[in-house]
């Protein structure tokens, strides 16, 4: 199945208010040639789960400065200072979740496992109205999965298939959040026909990906 197609097809079904899955390291790993569709498509008050903000005027970064954003949840906003001044002004609400915690409960979501058991986070306000579980005399708190309607990946190639492989460092966050979300679009910075990638180098397997584009 040749699942590549152009950025207007991949993106012709998601509207305004959707949650999007988008992973990258500041701008190591970032899918943004999906990020510039959205914005050129006019799609706003998204949700978006992400580790961090990007830096101004890049990768997330331009999701915060064309006011797309209604909702993030992530690790940190500290490297992009426009996103800061949206928080602070109410422009953008913001759930901090630590970095560690976020990547479990994303894989939580991507597994269909309820829950995830963390001690960080316990005594600070990161654990207010969360569910405390005592576990052989340690306790530990709840945290809830996260899932959404749409991940965007970024791939160094891909076959035709949606068999993915990542470049070093960024692999970060796309090989986990790319199980978690209904729809997963990649951009690959190289496609290929189906049977070039060695099976052992592959990250994330074809059966998670829904569409391909040209990164």
């Amino acid at each position: 199945m040749d699942k590549v197609v152009s950025i207007d097809r991949a993106l012709e079904k998601l509207h305004d208010g959707l949650t999007i899955l988008i992973p990258g390291f500041v701008n190591t790993g970032v899918p943004e040639t999906l990020i510039k569709g959205v914005i050129d498509k006019g799609y706003t008050n998204l949700n978006v789960i992400s580790n961090n903000t990007s830096i101004k005027g890049r990768g997330i970064g331009l999701l915060v400065h064309e006011n797309r954003i209604r909702h993030i949840t992530c690790s940190h906003i500290g490297s992009n200072t426009e996103t800061v001044e949206k928080v602070v002004a109410g422009e953008i609400d913001v759930t901090f979740v630590p970095q560690g915690t976020l990547c479990e409960r994303v894989r939580a979501g991507g597994a269909g496992i309820g829950g995830i058991l963390t001690p960080t986070g316990l005594g600070t306000p990161i654990a207010e109205g969360k569910p405390v579980i005592e576990v052989d005399g340690k306790k530990y708190l709840l945290e809830k999965p996260l899932h959404a309607d749409v991940a965007f990946i970024h791939a160094w190639k891909a076959d035709k298939m949606g068999n993915l492989v990542y470049r070093r460092t960024a692999r970060n966050f796309n090989q986990i959040f790319a199980t978690a979300a209904d729809l997963v679009i990649v951009e690959a910075e190289e496609i290929v026909e189906v049977g070039a990638l060695d099976p052992d180098v592959i990250h994330t397997p074809g059966c998670l990906v829904d569409m391909i584009v040209r990164a």
